[in-house]
């Protein structure tokens, strides 16, 4: 019994790394806060399909350097381990953080991943995986984890058997603020298996009597547990006075209250108190009779009254417990039946039960019906309590895709939509790029021969090749007149040819003194150029993405779609048979259950049935007893009454005798005197 409370409680001060990290870094990729943001509502499923598909889109980028993912993509793959984790997906939770491990990565970051996966291992159950794990831990272990590794790490060698060194970790931690109780305990615990019974049952003592804050609920229900566990501990060992001052150290409104009372009531008993075990089984007697507790105090109190000599209020109880118990039977084969005909899991998947993240609090408002008479105790088994887990987030997942399938036919529509309305304007558009077209290429053209020109005046200077236009027109002009003069061999032809000389002098000194101003406008006007062939380019780039945007906007979805509706279809169908074997796993341990309850009451009818008879028995006889008891003091008042009356009549007889007597002795003593 003892190894099963080691873990009770141990993992609650467990926070997971991504709930404690607020560094600056997270909030620097949106993608990846988005992730963390619905992680910490709980919608870890969520989290995890947009933080895998982050990941995805990031190893298909050609640069990756480019993506701010980048920075915290290791991160991310622990995350993603970590929400899975979270989700109850050991198994692939477990292969994200070995290629964590594997990976290289920092020593930290392998330590905490090798924390992680040794939490997995002890979940599931496997102690030697676990230790084997936790044994890989060097160095220095992240703040954020480092308390909770060294709580795992003692839990692991408890169950290993490795006492001694669990101890010691524990021992430390003791001294924590905030592990006081649950290394306490888990300290306890160890002593006990470890042999040292005496300072295990001390240690349970001191964790009993643990100073905290009453909302922390936590820590308020681990000292109740020590003192529960102790005071359990000792009534087996046949210390029943040791054992009650424990057990009424537990809170009355707590968790663990019902087998409290219960306890503190059977060690009164054993010390043969019956009255003041009446004490705390009249307080468990009026509690809800689904509880085991409170079924046995129903045979409990009439059985002190009976211990007392009270057999008729004895009897009148075993009654009402007898009634208690048909209609807890009726309530149970009601309850059989409804989880049969599959009502139990149309009131699990109710709508409000998703508004709260804490879905447990939810169950218990759920109306009071045959199906859930019993579920909160059910709930007490962690294996039915991790599948009913599994089935809620089966019949979530159902639902989305039920609601995907809807979305795709939508995208349909949309998709054909918006093909109607492009397909009739991209005609209109494509003439007018062609268009365009033609114009940037003409520009590019003239750009690319102007820039060459340039360039090759740069090593070999042409100023002619920068003339003006009117100087130019200055040009053609006294062309054509030193074409018309060139013949004439008159004064005025002579002079007019002196004088076309002398302006084309001045002509070429003009040219060859501002080549270089000319040379740099000219540049000038090729950056302006430059200008807007870029302008053009970007119309150009719009263009194309804009005609890309309108055409990829309704082409190319169809394949994916089809792809997609196909396997939502197959993961509906896996979903619906995971769903069936969850749901008859669930039900086939429901009823297990009930029935066993069931026997119980069964042999609690028997009891009551058979120590109201005996009590009726008692009562009667106790009451005829009674009577005869009477008669026989009513006969022997009449006998003593007629005694008197005899001894009266005697009296006076003798009297009159006596009055005789003198009388004839009168008359004798007259008759002498004559």
């Amino acid at each position: 019994m003892a190894l099963r409370h080691i873990v009770l409680f141990g993992l609650c001060a467990m926070v997971p790394a991504w709930a404690e990290d607020t560094s600056d870094q997270q909030s620097r990729d949106l993608f990846l806060g988005e992730a963390f943001y619905y992680a910490q509502q709980g919608l870890y499923f969520d989290a995890i399909s947009r933080l895998d598909s982050e990941l995805e889109q990031y190893y298909r980028v050609d640069e990756q350097a480019l993506d701010p993912l980048h920075l915290h993509a290791g991160h991310a793959e622990f995350s993603v381990g970590d929400f899975e984790l979270s989700y109850r997906m050991h198994r692939k939770a477990g292969r994200a953080i070995k290629a964590v491990l594997e990976g290289d990565v920092d020593q930290q970051i392998k330590n905490e991943a090798a924390y992680r996966l040794a939490r997995i291992f002890y979940e599931k159950g496997e102690k030697l995986n676990a230790v084997h794990t936790i044994d890989r831990i060097e160095g220095t272990v992240p703040e954020s984890v480092r308390d909770d590794e060294r709580l795992l790490r003692a839990q692991i060698y408890t169950v290993n058997g490795r006492f001694s060194e669990a101890i010691d970790i524990l021992e430390k931690l003791e001294k924590v603020p905030g592990y006081e109780g649950f290394a306490g305990y888990n300290l306890g615990i160890a002593l006990i298996l470890s042999g040292e019974e005496k300072k295990g049952l001390n240690q349970l003592d001191k964790t009993g009597q643990i100073q905290v804050s009453k909302k922390d609920e936590p820590s308020l229900g681990i000292r109740d547990k020590a003192n529960l566990v102790l005071g359990y501990r000792l009534l087996e060992a046949q210390q029943p006075e040791d054992a009650k001052q424990y057990l009424d150290r537990v809170r009355l409104e707590g968790p663990f209250s019902n087998k409290a009372l219960l306890g503190s009531g059977w060690s009164d008993v054993a010390a043969q108190r019956f009255d003041r075990a009446l004490v705390p089984w009249t307080i468990l007697f009026k509690r809800n009779p689904t509880n085991k507790a409170v079924q046995e105090s129903l045979l409990g109190v009439p059985y002190s009254y009976a211990n007392l000599e009270m057999h008729g209020r004895a009897a009148v109880l075993y009654g009402s417990a007898l009634d208690a118990f048909k209609v807890e039977k009726t309530r149970l084969n009601d309850s059989i039946e409804s989880i049969r005909n599959g009502s139990f899991f149309k009131a699990m998947v109710r709508e409000e039960i998703k508004l709260d993240s804490n879905w447990l609090i939810r169950l218990r408002e759920l109306p009071e019906t045959p199906e859930t008479y019993y579920l909160m105790d059910l709930m007490a088994s962690n294996d039915f309590q991790v599948l009913l887990k599994n089935y809620l987030d089966l019949e979530d997942m159902r639902r989305r895709m039920i609601t995907w399938q809807g979305n795709l036919s939508a995208y349909e529509d949309l998709i054909e939509m918006r093909r109607r309305y492009y397909e009739p304007l991209l005609p209109g558009i494509d003439a007018r790029f062609r268009e365009l077209d033609s114009r940037i290429l003409l520009r590019m053209e003239q750009r690319d021969s102007i820039k060459s020109r340039l360039e090759r005046l740069l090593v070999a200077p042409q100023p002619e090749m920068l003339i003006t236009a009117d100087e130019r027109i200055v040009s053609m002009q006294l062309d054509r007149l030193e074409a018309q003069y060139q013949n004439d061999e008159s004064p005025s032809g002579a002079e007019a040819r002196r004088r076309i000389k002398r302006l084309r002098g001045v002509l070429s000194w003009d040219v060859n003194l501002d080549y270089q101003d000319r040379m740099t406008e000219a540049f000038e006007h090729l950056q302006e150029l430059e200008v807007d062939v870029k302008r053009m380019e970007g119309i150009y780039a719009s263009y194309v993405r804009t005609r890309q945007a309108a055409t990829q906007s309704y082409e190319g979805y169809n394949e994916q779609i089809v792809r997609a509706r196909a396997r939502i279809d197959r993961a509906s169908k896996t979903v619906a048979h995971l769903m069936n074997g969850v749901g008859h796993m669930l039900e086939k341990m429901a009823i297990a259950e009930l029935k066993q309850r069931r026997d119980r009451i069964d042999q609690y009818q028997i009891q009551a049935r058979f120590a109201m008879a005996e009590s009726y028995d008692r009562a009667v006889k106790a009451q005829q007893e009674a009577a005869q008891q009477k008669m026989m003091q009513a006969r022997e008042a009449a006998n003593d009454d007629a005694a008197v009356e005899m001894n009266d009549a005697d009296q006076a007889a003798e009297s009159e005798a006596d009055e005789e007597n003198a009388a004839d002795s009168d008359q004798n003593v007259e008759g002498d005197t004559q």
